[in-house]
């Protein structure tokens, strides 16, 4: 990790939680994070965010949505804009999910646009990439990561608002994890997407996560590699401890 990246370890809560269990690891989590070196993110379901913002306010824990539209407002039965979650209390949105370009037929162009709704609004998106196990096992991750790189991420990001997160479509949930080599190898050639992209000083301001099966036991080993700054959280982030401990190895 760069001296000069501060650490990002960021929850996504997926479709879990009802209001009682929410405030409560939404507490806990606030109220266990004043003495890690990092910055906080969760990411309630939608149905949460309003109320778990009351419960971080002041806290080092910032809020972050799951996805947005990309357009402000209008027609669009059952979207939430970008708008709407800045009012709502979010900092943070997550984009480009392997769930969402899977489950929803999202693609780089769909993506790509609401990445830049996203930080029209005022937001930091997390912008997702990774392959799949087909597509690895072909010796295409590379390509497929860059090629997403290039085709979501915003033209006119910078570091302070775009933050990037690789996840290998076959680690998440499944209690595999790539090799420290592959993962530095696959978060390198992102860094050399992005300055393609956006120049040489934003890619190496950028803090790029990882995500995919990490939990307190590989945590320290995979924030330890050079281009990781950072956890993109699922299943162990439902847990207060995991996720603060996952945050305690943080170099």
């Amino acid at each position: 990790m760069g001296a000069e990246r501060t650490p990002v370890i960021a929850g996504n809560w997926k479709m879990n939680g009802l209001k009682q269990d929410g405030l409560a690891l939404a507490g806990d989590v606030a109220a266990g994070a004043g003495t890690h070196a990092c910055e906080f993110v969760i990411c309630p379901p939608a149905t949460l965010l309003a109320v778990v913002a009351e419960v971080v306010a002041g806290s080092r824990v910032q809020l972050g949505a799951q996805n947005c539209h990309a357009e402000p407002d209008g027609a669009h039965t059952g979207d939430i804009s970008a708008g709407m979650l800045v009012d709502a209390g979010c900092s943070h949105v997550i984009l480009g999910h392997s769930e969402r370009r899977a489950d929803h037929g999202e693609d780089d162009a769909a993506v790509v646009a609401k990445a830049a709704a996203a930080l029209a609004a005022g937001l930091t998106a997390i912008v997702c990439v990774g392959e799949t196990e087909a597509q690895r096992d072909a010796g295409l991750a590379l390509d497929v990561v860059a090629a997403q790189v290039a085709g979501s991420v915003p033209g006119d990001a910078a570091a302070a608002n775009t933050i990037v997160a690789y996840e290998p479509v076959w680690a998440i949930g499944s209690g595999r994890t790539p090799t420290p080599s592959e993962i530095q190898a696959v978060h390198a050639h992102i860094r050399s997407a992005l300055a393609d992209r956006l120049g040489e000083e934003t890619a190496a301001a950028m803090r790029l996560l990882y995500g995919g099966s990490m939990k307190p036991g590989n945590a320290a080993e995979l924030l330890a590699i050079e281009d990781v700054d950072g956890g993109l959280i699922g299943g162990a982030s439902l847990k207060a401890e995991d996720f603060l401990a996952i945050a305690q190895s943080c170099p």
